[in-house]
């Protein structure tokens, strides 16, 4: 399969804070690749990299074979930022006629603004669009001159549940036409509802690669839950969390957990086991950062009555 993007052995400093560190990462044509990670992570840069907006400060950045910095080879690609500021005075139409003129060839403006649920509002002037609206013109333009690659930092921050599968829908059509899309999401449902790659980033490196089954294989994690009162210290806790009579532990090796859970003698019904989700696998490749990040905490097997 054809290479269309490339990192390799890349660092990013950011004057004394690493932001990459020796990462190496392919994309692939036709390839829906999911990059999640907490904040801080190194998720923009990378992508920053990649869209020639930044130089790494060691290693190699390829885009199309050649350099990012290269004007020939970006206008291969569309990319959507987190933030984006869009001249309030323009209208819709006119925006997106005017990103579409710096293109050899175009997707026609209302066929884009249809594609991702703007088509009533090429005449409407940017000022007076809501914040999600204004989220999706700027994720429709990084589509308007047919790139082979797009970039989609956070797409749908910010949007409402029917306006983000508007967006998924536009996504998935670009993508079933032969695009390839790498997108960073906090929305992990969003990452499952559209990725067939995962790269998970921590601490700048890249903690795992691959489908997203094997995402969740991969991290010997599983959510056990049942009904107890207090509970003692169990082994291989690494998240808990206690709601309407029930207990949840995210566990690393769920039949150690019962065979101590029963020895302690604590009365508990209603055991439930049950396979990690994305997001609790997530949680658990990034878990050596948690101390930072807050996500989890860092210590196995706490008390869960100090939870």
């Amino acid at each position: 399969m054809t290479i269309l993007a490339q990192a390799i052995e890349v660092t990013r400093r950011y004057g004394d804070m690493l932001a990459l560190d020796r990462v190496s990462l392919d994309i692939r044509a036709g390839e829906l690749i999911g990059l999640l990670g907490p904040n801080g992570a190194g998720k923009s840069t990378l992508i920053n990299l990649f869209a020639g907006l930044r130089r790494p400060t060691s290693g190699t950045v390829k885009l199309f074979g050649g350099s990012p910095l290269d004007p020939a080879m970006r206008r291969g690609i569309g990319v959507t930022p987190q933030e984006t500021g869009l001249p309030e005075s323009l209208r819709v139409g006119e925006i997106v006629d005017f990103v579409s003129a710096h293109f050899r060839e175009c997707v026609g403006t209302a066929e884009l603004l249809a594609r991702f649920g703007l088509g009533d509002f090429a005449g409407r002037q940017v000022g007076g669009l809501s914040g999600g609206q204004r989220r999706r013109l700027a994720v429709a333009l990084a589509f308007a001159g047919r790139p082979r690659l797009v970039f989609l930092d956070e797409p749908t921050t910010g949007l409402d549940v029917e306006a983000r599968r508007t967006l998924w829908d536009g996504i998935r059509a670009f993508h079933q036409d032969g695009g390839t899309v790498l997108l960073t999401s906090h929305y992990l449902e969003e990452i499952e509802a559209l990725a067939e790659r995962v790269v998970v980033v921590g601490g700048g490196r890249v903690l795992a690669d691959d489908s997203m089954r094997a995402v969740r294989d991969m991290v010997d994690a599983r959510r056990v839950s049942f009904a107890a009162g207090e509970l003692p210290e169990l082994p291989g806790v690494l998240g808990a969390e206690r709601a309407n009579g029930r207990i949840d532990l995210l566990v690393s090796d769920p039949d150690r957990l019962v065979v101590e859970l029963v020895r302690s003698g604590v009365p508990f019904s209603g055991l439930e086991i049950r396979p990690a989700t994305l997001e609790e696998a997530f949680l658990t490749l990034t878990s050596k950062d948690a101390a930072v990040s807050g996500l989890i905490p860092s210590t196995p097997g706490r008390t869960l009555a100090h939870a």
